[in-house]
């Protein structure tokens, strides 16, 4: 699997992977392209690359304000969930935020969600706060994660 960023030609794929996942938010193409086209934001793709053509199975959707990011929107194709993918957009965007100067990541998930739930927080994400009915259809609270960001650790070889 690959991560990289959004080009043009990714829009179709991501509006049916969002299509295909309902808890994703629901954006239009413009709104994928605005925020690819801004300076702060951020689209990263998991791309199967033992496929050819390779084959886009999910999305990852930022964006940065001085040194904090947000998670916009984040979808896996349902036929690929469960197998690394999300973590691995996560993880990336992680990286890649960090070489931007972000310093911290937030998001907001449903309380129902588990399963976004279980990859924000194995991805380290904690509970900030509790939204009460944030979400419509259905009417339902709204959880506030953040992640904080810091440089990897480096280890020096002692003799």
């Amino acid at each position: 699997m690959r991560i990289r960023k959004l080009c043009k030609e990714d829009l179709a794929a991501i509006i049916g992977i969002q299509n295909k996942t309902p808890q994703a938010s629901r954006w239009t193409q413009a709104d994928y392209a605005n925020l690819a086209g801004d300076p702060l934001g951020l689209i990263l793709v998991a791309e199967l690359d033992t496929v050819t053509p390779p084959k886009i199975v999910g999305f990852v959707a930022f964006h940065r304000v001085i040194d904090e990011a947000e998670l916009r929107n984040v979808a896996v194709d349902p036929a690929h969930q469960r197998q690394g993918a999300g973590w691995e957009l996560l993880a990336e965007g992680r990286r890649r935020l960090l070489e931007q100067g972000a310093k911290q990541i937030y998001l907001e998930v449903r309380a129902s969600n588990m399963p976004a739930q279980r990859l924000y927080y194995s991805a380290g994400f904690g509970l900030c706060s509790r939204r009460r009915d944030y979400y419509n259809d259905p009417r339902e609270d709204g959880l506030v994660l953040s992640l904080k960001l810091s440089p990897p650790v480096e280890v020096s070889a002692t003799e």
